[in-house]
C-alpha cells in the first residue's frame, strides 16, 4: 500500500468520528450550546450605518484537548462551512481566519486552533436601507471538532439581529475585535514566486527583509493539491528572500501544474503574513508583458468549496470499501455466503455470463446500501437519531427477514422448487441475472446487524460529508461487500479454482439449508426480544403458516398439479401482511433482562451516562460494552469474551464494574454515544481505567483473554 494511502487510510479509521447535534445555550446573541467547540456570533456594532460596511465575528471556543481546523485542514479535516441567511440589503464576504499552528498526528499534518478563536466576516450595509430596518441574520455552521483520538462534527445555527442605525460601537466591542484583528495575518506585499524540482519537490522563493526574525516558521498553504502538508519543511536565507523546500503533493499534475497558489507564512512568534506565489514560467511570463492577473481568494476559494476534497473523497470511498471486504468474513454475514456459494458454482455458461451475474450481483448490493445510506441521511437531516442497521430495530423487519430466510432454507431443503414461492425468496433463489441481482440485495440487507473493521468510521465520515459525497461512501460500502463475487465473475483464473458443478451440487444446496435455517433461528429469537409473549406466538404462527402454504405447494409440483403457486403465494400473502400488523400491537413494553448477564450482580448495570460520569469520579474500573440482540457479532463476544468464568472471576477481583447497553430495539441516548466515539453501530467497547482521562477502544472481535488481562493489570 503506497505510504500516502496508508496514511490518510489511518487518519480515516482514527479521527472521523460522529456527533449527532447539540442544543443551544445563552452568552452572547446566538450562542450554540456546550458543545466541545462552542461558538457564537457577534456584531461590532448591533447598530450599522447603510452604506457602510462592518464585522461579524464567529468567535469559538474550544474545550480543553480539543480542536478547530484552519480554512486548509492540512493532511485530513473539514474546514468551517457558512450557510447564510441574509435580509435584503446586507451581503457577507469570505471569512477572515488567524494564524493557526500546527499538530502532528502519527505521521499526519493538522492546520488547527486549540484555542479560543475568531472567523471575522466582512458585511455590507446597502445605502437604500431606511435607519430603523430590523436586519435579521441567521447563519448555519458546520465544523469540526477533534482531538487526539477523535473528531465530532458540530452544527449549530447562530442568529443575531441588527438594527440601521449610526454605525456606534461601544468601547468595549471595538477593544474586542481590535484585538481579533491583530490576530489575523498580514499581506505580504510582494510577491512570492515557486518552482519545482526533478525529485518532486517545490521551491518557493519568499521576499522577506534578513532582519525578520523566525521563531519555528511554517508555511501554510491554502491551495489543494500543492504540497504534503505532513512533509518536512526546509527554511534557508538567499540575502533578503526566504527559501522554502517541501514535497509536492501526490496529486500535483505534471502536465496542468498550478500557475498560482495562496500561502500563509507563520513566522512563529504569532505574527503569519499572507502571500500568492507564482511559478517562475508564469513570471518570465510576466517579463514579456503577457503575465494574466492572480486569481482572488474568493475566486480560489470557490472553486474549492464547488469542487470538495477529492483527496478526502477518495479515502472515505477506501475505507468504506475495504470495511465492506471486511464485512464478508463477520459472523453477523456469513450465513448468507450460502447464497453466494450456490451462486458461484452455477457459473458455468461461460465468460459473459459469469460477468452478468457478477455486475448483476454487485448492483444488488450497491443499490440496498444507497438506499439505506439515503434513508439515514434523510432521517437524521429531520433529527430522528438513527444508525448503521436502524432497520434491524423495527420488528416488522425482523419479521419479514425471518419469513424470508425460511422460506429460502425450505427452498435449498428440496421441500419445493422455484416458479412457487414467496416473492423474496423467489427472487434471491432464481438463477440468472435476476436471482445474481436479488441474492445481492439480500446480503446487503441481512449484512447490516454489525460492523466491521474500518466499516463504523467509513459511515460515520458519510454523516459528515455532503450528500454526494456520502452516498458514494455507502455506494463504496457496497462494492466492498460484492467486491469477491465481482472478482470471481471477471477474473477466469479464481473460478476456475471452484470446485466444478456435478451431482454433489444438489446435496450442497440441501446442505447450505442449514445456516438459513439458523440464521431463521437467530432473527426468531431477536423478535422474542423485541415481542411480547403472544407477539411471538403469533409470529411462529405466521412462519408456521408459510412453511405449510410452501409444503402444500411442493405436494402439487410432484404431483404436476395446476396452479401449484397457490397455496404458497395464499400462505406467502397472508404471512406478509401479519408481520406488519402484529409486531405494532404486540410490542414489548420493555426489554427483559439479558439472561447470560446475572441481574443480581451489582456489578453489572445497565448503560447510563450520567452513572458512568458518576463512577469514573469515584476512580472504578469500568466496561462499557454495546450490543444488540440481532448483532452475531456482538453474540459471539459476550460469550467467548465476557460472560466467561475467567473473565468474570478477574473483574470480581479488580472490582471492575460492567455497563452494557442493549441496541436492539434503538434507544436515542445509546446512539448518540455510539456517535460520540464515531461508531454508527455495534459492536463498541470501550474499556475506563481507573483514572484514565479518554477509555480505550477495544477490537470490535475480542480475544478470549482480552478483558482478564486489562483487569490483571489493575492488581
Amino acid at each position: 500500500m503506497p505510504r500516502s494511502l496508508y496514511r490518510y487510510c489511518v487518519l480515516f479509521y482514527l479521527a472521523l468520528m460522529l456527533l449527532p447535534q447539540i442544543g443551544a445555550a445563552q452568552e452572547f446573541p446566538g450562542t450554540s450550546g456546550e458543545t466541545l467547540i462552542k461558538s457564537s456570533l457577534i456584531a461590532e456594532t448591533n447598530q450599522p450605518a447603510a452604506g457602510t460596511s462592518s464585522t461579524l465575528a464567529v468567535f469559538m471556543e474550544p474545550q480543553s484537548g480539543w480542536h478547530g481546523y484552519w480554512k486548509q485542514p492540512g493532511s485530513i479535516g473539514l474546514a468551517p462551512q457558512f450557510d447564510w441567511q441574509l435580509p435584503d440589503g446586507v451581503s457577507v464576504g469570505d471569512a477572515s481566519f488567524p494564524v493557526p499552528h500546527t499538530l502532528m498526528t502519527g505521521d499526519l499534518m493538522n492546520h488547527v486552533f486549540e484555542h479560543p478563536y475568531a472567523l471575522l466576516i466582512p458585511v455590507e450595509i446597502d445605502g437604500s436601507v431606511a435607519p430603523g430596518t430590523p436586519l435579521p441574520i441567521t447563519v448555519g455552521l458546520n465544523y469540526l471538532a477533534c482531538r487526539a483520538d477523535a473528531c465530532v462534527p458540530e452544527q449549530s445555527t447562530l442568529a443575531i439581529t441588527l438594527t440601521a442605525g449610526d454605525g456606534h460601537i461601544t468601547q468595549e466591542r471595538k477593544a474586542r475585535f481590535d484585538e481579533w484583528r491583530r490576530e489575523l495575518p498580514r499581506p505580504l506585499g510582494s510577491q512570492a514566486s515557486f518552482m519545482t524540482t526533478n525529485d518532486a519537490r517545490l521551491r518557493v522563493s519568499i521576499p522577506l527583509p534578513a532582519r525578520v526574525k523566525l521563531n519555528d516558521p511554517h508555511l501554510f498553504v491554502d491551495t489543494d493539491n500543492v504540497v504534503d502538508p505532513a512533509a518536512e519543511q526546509i527554511f534557508s536565507r538567499e540575502g533578503d528572500v526566504l527559501i522554502v523546500e517541501t514535497q509536492r503533493a501526490n496529486s500535483w499534475s505534471a502536465n496542468s501544474p498550478p500557475d498560482a497558489f495562496e500561502a500563509l507564512l507563520s513566522l512563529g512568534t504569532g505574527t503569519g503574513l499572507t502571500l500568492v506565489s507564482h511559478s517562475t514560467e508564469m513570471q518570465a511570463a510576466s517579463t514579456n508583458g503577457y503575465q494574466s492577473a492572480p486569481a482572488s481568494s474568493t475566486t480560489i476559494a470557490s472553486t474549492t468549496d464547488e469542487q470538495g476534497s477529492p483527496t478526502l473523497l477518495l479515502t472515505a470511498f477506501f475505507g468504506a470499501l475495504l470495511g465492506g471486504v471486511l464485512l464478508n468474513i463477520m459472523p453477523c454475514v456469513f450465513p448468507i455466503l450460502s447464497l453466494k456459494v450456490l451462486s458461484l458454482a452455477r457459473l458455468t455458461g461461460g465468460q459473459r455470463e459469469a460477468r452478468r451475474e457478477a455486475l448483476a450481483y454487485t448492483a444488488g448490493v450497491v443499490i440496498v446500501c444507497l438506499i439505506l445510506g439515503a434513508t439515514i441521511i434523510a432521517l437524521r437531516a429531520v433529527g430522528t437519531q438513527v444508525g448503521w442497521a436502524f432497520q434491524l430495530q423495527d420488528p416488522r423487519v425482523i419479521l419479514v427477514l425471518t419469513l424470508l430466510t425460511a422460506a429460502i432454507g425450505f427452498n435449498l431443503a428440496g421441500l419445493f422448487e422455484l416458479g412457487s414461492i414467496n416473492a423474496g425468496g423467489k427472487l434471491a433463489s432464481q438463477g440468472g441475472v435476476a436471482g445474481a441481482f436479488w441474492t445481492g440485495v439480500l446480503a446487503a440487507f441481512v449484512a447490516t446487524p454489525c460492523s466491521g473493521p474500518f466499516m463504523a468510521t467509513a459511515l460515520g465520515a458519510a454523516l459528515v460529508l455532503p450528500t454526494f459525497a456520502a452516498l458514494t461512501v455507502f455506494a463504496g460500502l457496497g462494492l466492498g461487500i460484492a467486491l469477491p463475487f465481482l472478482l470471481l465473475g471477471f477474473v477466469p483464473v479464481l473460478r476456475r479454482l471452484l470446485p466444478r458443478p456435478g451431482p454433489w451440487l444438489a446435496n450442497f444446496r440441501h446442505f447450505m439449508a442449514i445456516p438459513m435455517f439458523l440464521t431463521a433461528l437467530a432473527l426468531a429469537w431477536v423478535l422474542g426480544r423485541q415481542l411480547s409473549h403472544n407477539g411471538m406466538i403469533a409470529s411462529l404462527a405466521l412462519i408456521m403458516l408459510l412453511a405449510i402454504g410452501l409444503w402444500f405447494t411442493g405436494l402439487r409440483q410432484r404431483s404436476a398439479k395446476r396452479l401449484s403457486w397457490l397455496p404458497a403465494g395464499l400462505a406467502a400473502g397472508l404471512a406478509l401482511t401479519g408481520s406488519i400488523l402484529v409486531p405494532g400491537t404486540l410490542t414489548q413494553q420493555a426489554v427483559a433482562p439479558n439472561p447470560l448477564v446475572s441481574s443480581v450482580d451489582t456489578h453489572s448495570l445497565d448503560f447510563d451516562a450520567d452513572r458512568l460520569t458518576e463512577l469514573r469520579q469515584q476512580g472504578h474500573a469500568i466496561l462499557v460494552y454495546f450490543s444488540a440482540d440481532w448483532c452475531v457479532t456482538c453474540k459471539i463476544n459476550e460469550q467467548r469474551a465476557i460472560n466467561t468464568p475467567r473473565t468474570q472471576q478477574a473483574f470480581e477481583q479488580a472490582e471492575v464494574i460492567t455497563m452494557k447497553g442493549d441496541w436492539t430495539n434503538g434507544d436515542p441516548a445509546i446512539t448518540t454515544f455510539l456517535e460520540q466515539h464515531g461508531r454508527s453501530g455495534v459492536p463498541l467497547y470501550l474499556w475506563y481505567a481507573p483514572g484514565a482521562t479518554e477509555p480505550e477502544v477495544l477490537s470490535q472481535l475480542l480475544a478470549p483473554n482480552t478483558l482478564s488481562m486489562l483487569a490483571s493489570k489493575l492488581d
